[in-house]
């Protein structure tokens, strides 16, 4: 099956295999002259970078690149780029990787003509109207994983290195003007990258569909997103060339990211602050907390997810759900708690506080308190 399509919904997405050949016309189209391509150092030195510079020298553009990004990006990363941009004479970014190299790349994007540092426009209330929205770079982002959807978010996620505290920078216009969709980009990924990064997309779905807020629309959204994570991760995860899981895991990833406009919830509430402290990688956090919240979270959720796991071809109800989430997780080699991923002596004090100011908290069907978040965490152990 030849998956090839051109949206404009949530933002202008050119899908299909080989499409990066277009990256050079895409700058062209959004008026760039010099624009720097940022990922991460992982990402920085595979064929699949060359190639979308080798795009970028053919079209006419110098080869610039700025990969000094960790995992978990944050505000001195946000100070090494923004100094490249400024350094290169840039007029605007293409974001290229996964949700790390994505994240800091629109920031890089947003910060550059901003004078107030980063954290004054942390997602609290109209702060994003602070910023000068004349003064934000063009983007274009091309996805390398299928997970964050970080490529039609109007958000990134910065660590500040200081409090170990994740914090989400929001301005609609951070939303990339051109995205790129390419499954071929993604066929290198490793199993384990494959696994988590697909299992944040599947997290996105999930919490959304759970969230209490009224959006219909992103409702239905999430739960087809979830549909594809379903028929399509472990298929991609044992085979990394089936382009068609590929494409359709790149596709459940947009959704899922499209979704979460409903709201998140305790997944990611716990997820955040872990990666945070103990440098995790996030889609795999939060498999491993996932059933911990749906057990958190049944009383509130058990019909809904009923009637998800209907759709989903899954018996047995809200079980049926739990059940399956486990089975995934093992299938995947998703460690079966927070200790056998790595995490000992954790600060519990600190990772309750901080999952409690987490603004996913605001999205979970069960309200988290002081007590119920501890024994939660703690069940995750």
């Amino acid at each position: 099956m030849t998956l090839t399509a051109n949206w404009s919904f949530p933002t202008p997405i050119r899908f299909g295999a080989g499409r990066i050949s277009e990256l050079g016309e895409a700058c062209k189209t959004l008026g760039m002259k010099n624009p720097l391509l940022v990922t991460d150092r992982g990402l920085a030195p595979l064929p699949i970078t060359s190639r979308a510079l080798d795009v970028m020298e053919g079209s006419g553009f110098a080869r610039a690149l700025f990969a000094d990004v960790d995992p978990n990006p944050n505000e001195v990363n946000l100070d090494a780029g923004l100094k490249a941009y400024g350094d290169g004479n840039h007029d605007g970014i293409i974001a290229f990787g996964g949700g790390s190299g994505i994240d800091l790349a629109k920031m890089i994007a947003f910060m550059c003509g901003q004078s107030r540092p980063v954290w004054d426009f942390e997602d609290i209330g109209d702060w994003w109207t602070r910023a000068d929205a004349d003064a934000i770079a063009p983007i274009i982002a091309v996805p390398t994983t299928a997970g964050t959807g970080s490529e039609v978010g109007r958000a990134s996620v910065l660590t500040n290195s200081q409090t170990h505290q994740k914090k989400i920078i929001f301005h609609p216009k951070v939303m990339p003007s051109i995205v790129i969709s390419d499954p071929e980009l993604t066929v290198g990924m490793p199993p384990m990258i494959t696994a988590g990064t697909g299992m944040d997309a599947f997290a996105h779905c999930l919490e959304a569909y759970c969230s209490p807020h009224f959006h219909p629309m992103a409702q239905g959204i999430a739960l087809e997103g979830m549909r594809l994570v379903k028929d399509n991760l472990h298929r991609a995860y044992v085979d990394g060339t089936d382009i068609e899981a590929r494409a359709q895991m790149l596709v459940a990833a947009t959704m899922g990211a499209t979704a979460f406009m409903k709201g998140l919830g305790a997944i990611h509430a716990l997820s955040h602050p872990i990666g945070a402290h103990h440098n995790t990688h996030h889609g795999t956090t939060n498999a491993v907390v996932m059933q911990p919240v749906l057990r958190f979270n049944e009383t509130a959720v058990a019909d809904r997810l009923a009637d998800a796991a209907a759709y989903l071809g899954i018996s047995g109800g809200f079980n049926g759900f739990y059940d399956y989430v486990g089975q995934l997780n093992h299938s995947l080699n998703i460690p079966e708690n927070l200790t056998a991923l790595g995490i000992t002596n954790p600060d519990m004090d600190a990772l309750v506080a901080d999952a409690l100011i987490d603004p996913s908290v605001g999205g979970n069907p069960t309200q988290m308190t002081q007590t119920n978040t501890r024994a939660l965490l703690e069940s995750c152990f």
